[in-house]
């Protein structure tokens, strides 16, 4: 019953019939088989850790390893630069200068002044690119870190200027909602904070997070992903939140001229294909790669794929240096 309280409305609703049903749900999600190991998932990327201030009082932790083009990664919501894990070292061994960052309210990167619009999210992206002095650079951008990098690209001039390449993944440009059901029920319910409570349950963290997984979710992926969504702060960040169904940047794609790829799971329920499929034909040249298999933690179940776009797009190292 404690755990039942705990996750609020999200369960009591279902009754006693649909609380068993979800249990019985969870257990088999729970039995389900790992491709990486829960500690490989919950260790962060290794690099050197730096700091950059912004105007408004916001500090944005980044961390930087390698030498070479540069591949920057910007997480999506609730999340932090731990996500890269996977693909971290494979694209540092390929001879990348890799730079993440926590979004600006996530994890260790703080919150200042002008909040967690989009606006200011966007500039941060210039910022870090400025602060590692980026060229020839490849800025891949998952879900939220994607919806922002269309907006940095197409309003700050000096992001277009750094980058040779543009992945986005498992993202959108706008009215979130379109074509996404799930997507529709799940952030208003992100909004009143149910969401949250009910992660603290096992049934509630084992369903969401197997919603945001693809055909076959893994404990390991969901128990992380969950760990890191309840650290944040939510709260601050529904600026942000509101914004990813009120603004609309499909009009404005015909605009990007970075070479593009976008990447979807072919079982993303988050920001189904339909708008990966929308973006692909809006910006002029872009390439559309869709994963099988794989839901809205495609840097996780598709991390093969994510290397494979990153390369296609990245500018070839210069007598060993590079950006």
């Amino acid at each position: 019953m404690k755990g039942i309280r705990a996750g609020g409305t999200a369960l009591a609703v279902l009754g006693a019939a649909g609380v068993a049903a979800a249990r019985a749900a969870a257990d088999r999600i729970a039995r389900n088989p790992d491709p990486y190991p829960l500690d490989r998932l919950a260790r962060e990327p290794e690099g050197e850790e730096v700091f950059i201030p912004r105007p408004d009082g916001t500090v944005l932790r980044a961390l930087v390893a390698g030498e070479g083009p540069a591949v920057v990664l910007a997480h999506g919501y609730g999340a932090s630069l731990l996500e890269w894990n996977l693909i971290w070292e494979e694209l540092r061994s390929a001879g990348h200068r890799v730079i993440a960052f926590d979004q600006r309210g996530h994890e260790r990167s703080t919150l200042g002044r002008d909040g967690a619009g989009s606006g200011p999210m966007a500039a941060d992206y210039a910022a870090v690119l400025e602060h590692f002095d980026v060229t020839d650079g490849v800025l891949v951008g998952h879900s939220m870190g994607g919806f922002l990098a269309i907006r940095a690209v197409l309003d700050h001039g000096e992001v277009v200027r750094r980058l040779s390449g543009l992945v986005l993944v498992a993202t959108w440009a706008g009215r979130i909602y379109d074509g996404a059901p799930q997507t529709r029920l799940q952030i208003p319910l992100i909004r009143a904070g149910i969401i949250q409570r009910w992660m603290r349950t096992r049934t509630g963290a084992l369903l969401f997070g197997a919603a945001q997984c693809g055909r076959r979710p893994s404990p390991a992926m969901i128990s992380v992903y969950r760990d890191v969504f309840l650290r944040q702060d939510h709260a601050p960040l529904l600026p942000v939140v509101r914004a990813f169904a009120a603004e609309d940047r499909y009009p404005r794609l015909g605009e990007i001229t970075v070479p593009t790829v976008v990447v979807v799971g072919a079982d993303d329920r988050s920001t189904p294909p339909v708008h990966a499929q929308r973006m692909a034909a809006g910006i002029r040249g872009a390439r559309l790669v869709t994963v099988p298999g794989a839901g809205h933690m495609i840097n996780w179940e598709g991390a093969d794929a994510l290397v494979e776009a990153v390369e296609s797009v990245a500018a070839p190292a210069r007598d060993g240096s590079g950006s």
